[in-house]
């Protein structure tokens, strides 16, 4: 197929450190192409990838001010080529929706986010014609009414991260610090289990007054490492070597990529419930999940234990970035045969396009 991956612009594609959305979107786009399908990717010109890159701005936009007039730059890009493509796929929420109507070409899009935000109700009935594709069941519940298409869990490319020992005898917080990550309550089960924890965490500008107010204080005890932000290249080793990832969140997780990037590593994870957790983690195969920090404290040393192989193969047989390829494939051969709608010319569009 000749399939349009439209990756956000606040990162590259991959990104250098953190940024979820943008990974996922390489990871895809390079096992379409390895798969045999004709990929372009739109992204920023620093991106790196095995696809046609059209490049949109010389260098990521996290922070910039003008974010917004340079992503509708990119959508009236995609729309200008989408005749080349089979489908169009957009990793970024909702600028273009409003263009659909205007084009032949088959346009589908993957939410990354959280969906209970207010307003968002409203947009999706507004915009109930747009095909959208969700990463976990339990990220849907808010959006009942929007026309889910497929929900298609993320994946890695399985050689991506290997199989680690686990003897480094700490814990691991890996990701983002802010109030619904809760990296607060990874101290404190680090501390009432009497084990060094290892924080590898990005804080953004919007974070930064809850860093410094509730979470500083806390990096200083003893046993805490605060590492910053990392890349690919040292989660293999930070990951593989940790007895567990805390997983602590406070919030209706849309996924949690960190979660298979520790499973990818052998190295089970003790999570709090919330969103998809349930959906990502299996109970005594590849961890734990609990709801209070007095229980995560009680069933460590049970996650600890489980065999790190068996970890890796769960991995393998859910979370590859082969099987995730697969799942989207489906869902652009269906929209691309069956569903005139999706996007749709003329007088009668509004009609035509809710069937």
């Amino acid at each position: 197929m000749r399939i349009a991956q439209v990756a956000p612009l606040f990162e590259s594609v991959p990104p250098r450190r953190y940024g979820g959305t943008e990974r996922v979107v390489s990871y895809l786009t390079e096992e379409l192409v390895r798969q045999g399908h004709r990929v372009t990717l739109f992204a920023t010109s620093d991106s790196t990838t095995s696809a046609r890159l059209v490049p949109v701005v010389q260098r990521p936009l996290r922070g910039d001010p003008l974010w917004l007039f340079h992503a509708l730059i990119e959508v009236e890009k995609v729309f200008q080529l989408a005749e080349e493509f089979d489908v169009v796929h957009f990793h970024a929420d909702g600028l273009h929706y409003p263009l659909l109507r205007h084009t032949w070409t088959p346009v589908v899009t993957t939410l990354h986010g959280r969906l209970d935000l207010p307003g968002l109700p409203r947009f999706y009935r507004v915009f109930s014609h747009v095909p959208v594709v969700s990463i976990s069941d339990a990220q849907r519940l808010p959006l009942p009414h929007a026309r889910w298409v497929g929900t298609v869990p993320h994946g890695l490319p399985s050689g991506l991260y290997r199989q680690g020992s686990g003897t480094g005898g700490y814990l691991v917080f890996l990701g983002r610090i802010s109030p619904e990550k809760r990296v607060d309550r990874a101290v404190e089960i680090a501390r009432r289990v009497g084990l060094p924890l290892r924080i590898a965490a990005k804080v953004d500008p919007v974070d930064r007054t809850y860093f410094e107010r509730e979470i500083e204080p806390l990096l200083g005890r003893p046993g805490v490492d605060f590492l910053g932000e990392i890349g690919d290249a040292e989660k293999v080793a930070l990951l593989g070597q940790a007895v567990a990832l805390l997983f602590p969140i406070d919030w209706p997780e849309p996924f949690g990529l960190v979660m298979i990037e520790s499973m990818a590593c052998g190295t089970p994870v003790l999570a709090f419930r919330g969103g998809a957790v349930e959906e990502v983690l299996t109970p005594g195969v590849t961890g734990a999940i609990v709801s209070s920090v007095d229980e995560a404290v009680a069933v460590l040393p049970r996650v600890m234990a489980l065999d790190r192989s068996r970890c890796r193969r769960e991995f393998e047989r859910r979370f590859s970035a082969a099987r995730m390829a697969r799942d989207y494939v489906r869902v652009y051969e269906r929209l691309a045969t069956g569903v005139r709608g999706v996007g749709v010319r003329g007088p009668d569009a509004g009609a035509a396009s809710h069937g």
